[in-house]
C-alpha cells in the first residue's frame, strides 16, 4: 500500500465497469428498504411524501444551514465589538472566544463522522438542531444574569476647576470588574453551537452527496453552501440593525445618551434568542425523513469511483471497516495515508484561517479604519462580505457541475481562482487609512505635554478620569479623549446637539478663511476622517471574497470522490478537524492579537485594570492583517501546485516526497513572514 509501488497516475479513473463494483446500497446499508417513506413510524402522512426527495431535503437542510450561519458567522462577529465593551474584554480573549465554536468542532468532528456514516443522519441533524437552539439561548444568557448597564455613575465630563466639589474616585477591591467572567458563559455557549453544526457539515453534505448523481452533487452541495452564507448575511445586517436599540431597551431618563455616544452599546442579545427558538422548529422536518431517500441505491450503483488508487477502497470495502469502533485507527490512517486527500485539506485550512480572522473582525477593521459607527460598519461589513461568498459558492458549484469536472481538472480550477483572489488581496492593501489627529495619542497638545499621555500642561488642573471615554472634536479637528482632557470648563444644548465651550487646550481653528462660524471649541465624537478610500477597499475586497470562496465548494466535491464511498462523511471529518486546527482555530485568535498589538491607546481605569483598546493605529493593523492574510494564501497556492504537479506525472510519487514538498513550501512562507516582519520593522 506504499505510494511508490502504484504505477497508475492520482486520477486516473478505473472502467465503468469497475465503478459499478459497489455496494448494493450506500454507506454499508444492506437492503433498499431503508429507503422509507417520509414520516415517524407508521405515521407517514401523503402529504409529507411530497419532501421525501433530494430537493425537500436541501430545502430543510439551507434552513438550518442559514440559521446557523446567522449565529455562529454573523451575530457573534457583529456583537464582538459591543461584547468588548460592555464585559470589558480584548481582542485576543474575544478571538478565543469566537474559536471556541471551532474547539468544539474539531474534537467530535471525527467521531460523529465515523460513526454517523453508518448512521441515521437525518436524525443527527435533529439533534444537531436542538444542541444549535440550545447554544445560541446560552450565548444570550450573560445579559440577563450580568444585571443592567451601568456606563459609569453621572459624572461631570467638563473640566473641574480646584476647589469645586466632585466625587472622590477611590479604588479598592471591590471597585474592580467581575465583568470578564461571563467569558466563560460565552465559550459553553460556543462550544454548544460547535458540538450542533458538526453533523451538518460533514454527515449533511454526505447525504446529499448520496442522494443525488455524481453530476448534480456539486450543484446541491453549492445550493446547501450558498445558502449557509445567506445566514451571515442576514446575521451582519438583523444585528447591525439591532445595535441602534439600546442594551437595556429603555434609556435612563436621568441621562442624555445617544448612539453618537461611544458609551452606546446595542441591544446584541436580542437576535440570538429570537433564533435559538426558531432553529428548534427544524427538529420537526428533520426526525421525519428515512434513513435513505427514495432511489439512493440505484443512484449510488451508476457512480464511478475516482478514489485515490492505493488499494485503500478495496481494503474498506473487504474488511468492511468502519463498522466498528474497533475500526477507528485504520479507517483513520487510511485518510491520513491519502495524499491527494491530505493536500486538498492543508490548502483549504490555509484559505479557512484567513476567512475566519476577517469574517469576525471585519466590522471592527471597517470601524476603525474609515471612522464608521458599530452598526453601520456591522451592516455593510455583511452586504459585502457575505453576498460575495455566496456568490463564489454559486458560481463554483454551477462550473464544477457544467463542465462535469473530475479531480484533477478540479485542482486545477481551484490554483486559477486562489491566484486570482492573491491579486485582489494585494491591490486591497493600499486602500489603508491614517488616524486622524489625537491628543495625547499621535500628536501632543498644542505643542506641550509628550506623547502617548493624556495629562498636559492644559488640563493638569483638571483631575480628569481615564475610565470615561467621551471623545470630543475640536475646531482644531484635532480629537481629544474626553471634554475634560480637552480643558473644556462649559457645555451647552444647541438644537438637542451638545457644544463645548472655553476649551483650554483647543488651538485656533485651521480652516481661518472657512465661511463657518466657529461658535463652538468641540463637539462630542470622533472627527470626521478624511480618508475616502472606503468604496475601493470594498470592491476589491469583494472580488476577494467571490474568488476565494469559489475554490470551497469545489474542494468538497474532490474530496467526496478522491476516498472510499463509505469514507465519504469520514473524511469531511478529518477535514473538518484540519481545517479547525489549521484554519478557523488560530485564524480569530491570530487576527485578534495582530489587532490588539496595533492598540495605542488602552482602557486603563483608575485601578490600573487594563480593558479594551479605543485607539488603534490604523496603517500597522492594516499591516498587520493582509500580511497574515498574504503568507497564508501563498502557502495554498503552493501546496495545490505541489498536488497539481504530482497528478501530473505519470506515476505517483511516495508519500514521502510529497511530505518533503509540503515542509519545502512551509519553510519557504516561513522565510516570507521574517523577511516581512523585518521590513515592516525597519520601516516603523
Amino acid at each position: 500500500m506504499e505510494g511508490g509501488d502504484i504505477e497508475n497516475p492520482v486520477f486516473e479513473p478505473p472502467s465503468p465497469e469497475s465503478g459499478r463494483q459497489r455496494q448494493a446500497s450506500p454507506s454499508g446499508t444492506d437492503s433498499p428498504a431503508e429507503e422509507g417513506p417520509c414520516g415517524w413510524s407508521s405515521c407517514a402522512p401523503e402529504a409529507l411524501q411530497l419532501c421525501n426527495n433530494a430537493e425537500g431535503y436541501l430545502a430543510v437542510y439551507s434552513l438550518l444551514a442559514v440559521f446557523q450561519g446567522i449565529v455562529v458567522n454573523g451575530l457573534v462577529n457583529v456583537s464582538i465589538s459591543t461584547i468588548e465593551r460592555r464585559y470589558e474584554l480584548n481582542s485576543s480573549l474575544t478571538g478565543l472566544m469566537s474559536a471556541s465554536y471551532d474547539i468544539a468542532f474539531c474534537i467530535l468532528s471525527l467521531f460523529v463522522s465515523f460513526f454517523g456514516e453508518r448512521g441515521h443522519k437525518p436524525r443527527w441533524l435533529a439533534f444537531s438542531a436542538f444542541l444549535l437552539g440550545l447554544g445560541s439561548l446560552i450565548f444570550s444568557l450573560p445579559h440577563f444574569i450580568s444585571g443592567k448597564y451601568h456606563f459609569g455613575a453621572k459624572l461631570e465630563d467638563t473640566c473641574q476647576i480646584p476647589g469645586a466639589s466632585s466625587t472622590n474616585f477611590t479604588c479598592s477591591a471591590s471597585t474592580k470588574s467581575s465583568l470578564h467572567k461571563y467569558l466563560l458563559v460565552f465559550m459553553l455557549g460556543q462550544l454548544l453551537l460547535g458540538v450542533g453544526g458538526t453533523p451538518l457539515y460533514t454527515l449533511g453534505t454526505a447525504f446529499i452527496d448520496d442522494s443525488v448523481p455524481k453530476h448534480k452533487s456539486s450543484l446541491y452541495i453549492g445550493i446547501g453552501y450558498a445558502m449557509s452564507l445567506l445566514g451571515p448575511a442576514i446575521g451582519f445586517v438583523l444585528g447591525g440593525q439591532l445595535l441602534n436599540i439600546y442594551i437595556d431597551i429603555q434609556i435612563p431618563e436621568s441621562t442624555k445618551l445617544d448612539q453618537d455616544d461611544p458609551r452606546w452599546l446595542g441591544a446584541w442579545w436580542i437576535p440570538f434568542l429570537a433564533c435559538s427558538f426558531a432553529i428548534w422548529l427544524l427538529i420537526i422536518p428533520f426526525s421525519c425523513f428515512p434513513k435513505h431517500l427514495p432511489g439512493t441505491t440505484k443512484i449510488q450503483a451508476e457512480k464511478i469511483s475516482e478514489t485515490h488508487n492505493d488499494g485503500s477502497a478495496a481494503l474498506v470495502e473487504n474488511q468492511n471497516i468502519g463498522k466498528s469502533f474497533k475500526d477507528f485507527p485504520v479507517a483513520l490512517l487510511i485518510l491520513l495515508k491519502n495524499p491527494v486527500l491530505m493536500s486538498l485539506i492543508i490548502a483549504s485550512s490555509s484559505e479557512a484561517l484567513v476567512a475566519t480572522g476577517f469574517a469576525t473582525f471585519l466590522p471592527k477593521f471597517i470601524e476603525n479604519q474609515f471612522g464608521k459607527t458599530s452598526s453601520f460598519s456591522a451592516t455593510l461589513g455583511g452586504l459585502v462580505l457575505v453576498p460575495a461568498a455566496a456568490l463564489g459558492q454559486i458560481i463554483s458549484g454551477i462550473l464544477v457541475s457544467k463542465c462535469k469536472m473530475d479531480c484533477k481538472s478540479i485542482i486545477k480550477f481551484m490554483t486559477g481562482t486562489c491566484s486570482v483572489a492573491l491579486l485582489f488581496n494585494s491591490v486591497v492593501l493600499f486602500a489603508k487609512c491614517g488616524n486622524e489627529p489625537f491628543a495625547g495619542v499621535s500628536e501632543t497638545y498644542n505643542g506641550t505635554g509628550v506623547l502617548y499621555d493624556l495629562t498636559a500642561p492644559c488640563n493638569a488642573n483638571c483631575r480628569c478620569l481615564r475610565s470615561m471615554y467621551y471623545p470630543v472634536c475640536g475646531r482644531d479637528e484635532v480629537q481629544y479623549f474626553s471634554p475634560c482632557f480637552a480643558g473644556c470648563a462649559s457645555h451647552l444644548f444647541n438644537n438637542v446637539k451638545k457644544t463645548y465651550h472655553n476649551c483650554s487646550c483647543i488651538g485656533k481653528p485651521k480652516r481661518e478663511s472657512d465661511s463657518e462660524d466657529f461658535f463652538y471649541e468641540a463637539v462630542p465624537g470622533k472627527c470626521p476622517t478624511q480618508c475616502k478610500l472606503l468604496p475601493f477597499f470594498l470592491t476589491f475586497f469583494f472580488f476577494a471574497v467571490v474568488f476565494t470562496c469559489m475554490a470551497i465548494t469545489p474542494t468538497t466535491v474532490a474530496i467526496l470522490r478522491c476516498v472510499p464511498d463509505k469514507q465519504r462523511s469520514f473524511a469531511l471529518g478529518v477535514q473538518e478537524v484540519f481545517l479547525r486546527l489549521l484554519g478557523t482555530i488560530p485564524g480569530p485568535i491570530l487576527f485578534g492579537v495582530a489587532i490588539d498589538n496595533s492598540c495605542t491607546l488602552w482602557d486603563f481605569n483608575e485601578c490600573k485594570t487594563k480593558g479594551a483598546c479605543w485607539v488603534y493605529d490604523n496603517e500597522r493593523m492594516a499591516y498587520l492583517l493582509m500580511g497574515i492574510s498574504h503568507c497564508n494564501k501563498d502557502s495554498s497556492i503552493l501546496c495545490i501546485q505541489v498536488l497539481l504537479a504530482k497528478s501530473s506525472r505519470s506515476s505517483l510519487c511516495s508519500r514521502q516526497d510529497v511530505c518533503i514538498s509540503l515542509l519545502q513550501q512551509v519553510q519557504t512562507c516561513h522565510k516570507r513572514i521574517q523577511k516581512w516582519y523585518l521590513l515592516y520593522t525597519l520601516e516603523s
